[in-house]
């Protein structure tokens, strides 16, 4: 076994010695079914915190030849695969992490810093194969595959490091000419069996798109197979946190939200901290910082701050993904910022919906972290601040703060031409409550007995009164309230009856003036 030539199976076995460890083997059966074919060459894009190294990891495991990898899989799910005893341990695996290049090539190019620390391994192992110095690493592999007729699985690592990154423009050409080399050229990719590779974006449009357009990209926008292999799913979350002791729905509040391909996956770093420490936070400017935020919403596309307001205030805003070119400095549209977020994993996307939205308490306390820094959203900063006292004076019943307290919020989030959409009053509500997802899970338009909720706010702390909300244009507080109660919303929350608000707030188009009325259920 060699360091980057058929590394072995010591990270895999890290990762399953660890506190926790959630099982992704599946994605081998998938990957088996692409060995050999035109859709051998795998690109899948993710944040960081997702899992890919991991996943990387496995696969390099799996497929390394020179070892026995039995025992590393014994008791995953890939093994009762009618595929894992054909393809394990078959191929001369080739591991490769950009990060290492980055910090160690020195002068080199990326090329010349693997080929100088590939081909002696490859050497070694192929001692009748005749490799002279000056070689390519790709003309290696197809010397080697042309008089051994073996096969090689290439497993790149952060590929897209060079390209995300202006600091190493200068070394983007002679790099992409690297991966051309391995992947495009028809004689060397024929000596390759599977290509999988993974970074924070999909291949670059124009530059990297036209030399590399025979990947098959799995992202965030649209995950297609492999979506339920990067992050977890409710289902992995539930049973760590009832193995550890944990609140599930807490863990769901805080991390849950990203959408892909209709599966809700949740960041796996996140996750696994959490569990460990036993209490749920923000871990994820541990590893990522807001930053990443600040220089886009500072940018003054097409109304972007409005939308930001509203996506904090937990609405979602129409997003259309075609026109962006896969690159973090080729910036010129709003979807342009939002797609970038997107693959940065500050926003979510919701393909049935086509809008995106900030997915979790998680994300949006780093989003409140990036407009502290902006003055142009001071104001909002001061809704979020008082969200506490509104909080409370609701519980207290008290009507003409929380009326003063939600006519202020209205202005904020909307515009004069969005201002009386029901959407816009219920985003109002929402950042109004900013900090009620301390203590609720908030659902709007819920079913609840005859009819829809506008707003539903559903405890997940003892002692904390449930709550119903009914906005109302043009009308009174009294009407609302009747309404709960004539079509029987109440019924939807049957075990909180004891601990039940039912609030009611309308406003006056013409005045812009809001009323507010609240009774405890009986």
């Amino acid at each position: 076994m060699g360091i980057y030539l058929n590394p072995g199976t010591d990270k895999l076995d890290i990762s399953r010695n660890s506190r926790l460890y959630v099982d992704k083997s599946q994605m081998i059966s998938f990957l088996n079914s692409l060995i050999d074919t035109e859709e051998r060459f795998v690109c899948v894009s993710r944040p960081r915190r997702f899992g890919k190294t991991m996943a990387a990891n496995m696969l390099t495991a799996y497929y390394s030849k020179d070892c026995d990898s039995h025992a590393s899989f014994s008791g995953l799910s890939i093994t009762a695969d009618p595929s894992f005893e054909r393809y394990l341990n078959k191929y001369n695996v080739i591991k490769i992490d950009i990060n290492g290049a980055i910090s160690n090539k020195g002068t080199l190019s990326v090329s010349k810093y693997y080929e100088r620390e590939i081909l002696p391994e490859l050497r070694e192992k192929f001692r009748d194969v005749e490799l002279p110095e000056n070689i390519t690493l790709a003309n290696a592999i197809t010397r080697i595959h042309s008089y051994t007729h073996e096969k090689f699985v290439i497993i790149i690592d952060e590929y897209d490091v060079i390209m995300r990154d202006e600091a190493f423009s200068k070394d983007l050409d002679d790099y992409l000419m690297f991966l051309v080399s391995l992947f495009k050229d028809e004689v060397t990719n024929t000596a390759i069996a599977l290509a999988y590779i993974t970074g924070i974006l999909p291949v670059i449009r124009e530059k990297a798109q036209s030399k590399l357009n025979n990947f098959t990209e799995y992202t965030m926008l649209d995950g297609g197979e492999l979506s339920p292999y990067m992050g977890f799913v409710w289902d992995e979350v539930k049973e760590l946190a009832l193995s550890n002791g944990m609140d599930s729905e807490d863990l769901r509040s805080w991390y849950d939200g990203y959408k892909i391909c209709g599966i809700d996956v949740f960041s796996p770093k996140s996750v696994v901290t959490a569990i460990i420490k036993k209490k749920c936070g923000d871990y994820w400017s541990q590893t990522g910082t807001y930053e990443s935020i600040i220089d886009y919403i500072r940018m003054d596309f097409e109304g972007i701050k409005d939308d930001v307001v509203r996506m904090i205030a937990g609405e979602s805003i129409p997003f259309d993904p075609s026109t962006y070119r896969n690159s973090l400095n080729d910036i010129k549209s709003k979807d342009d910022v939002f797609a970038s977020l997107i693959h940065l994993g500050y926003l979510s996307y919701d393909s049935k919906t086509e809008g995106c939205f900030i997915p979790n308490k998680e994300i949006r306390t780093e989003w409140i972290k990036a407009i502290k820094l902006n003055p142009d959203y001071k104001n909002v900063l001061s809704r979020v601040n008082m969200s506490r006292e509104l909080l409370e004076a609701t519980w207290n019943m008290d009507c003409d703060k929380v009326s003063q307290a939600l006519f202020e919020s209205h202005g904020y989030v909307t515009s004069n031409l969005t201002y009386n959409n029901e959407g816009s009053f219920q985003s109002a509500i929402r950042l109004a409550y900013f900090y009620s997802d301390a203590y609720y899970t908030v659902i709007n338009e819920l079913p609840t007995g005859k009819g829809f909720a506008d707003v539903v706010f559903i405890p997940f702390v003892p002692n904390v009164p449930a709550m119903i909300v009914e906005l109302k244009k043009d009308s009174t507080p009294d009407i609302a309230i009747n309404q709960i109660k004539e079509r029987e919303y109440p019924k939807a929350l049957e075990k909180y009856r004891k601990n039940l608000l039912l609030v009611a707030i309308s406003y006056e188009t013409s005045t812009k003036n809001h009323y507010c009325k609240i009774e405890k259920a009986q």
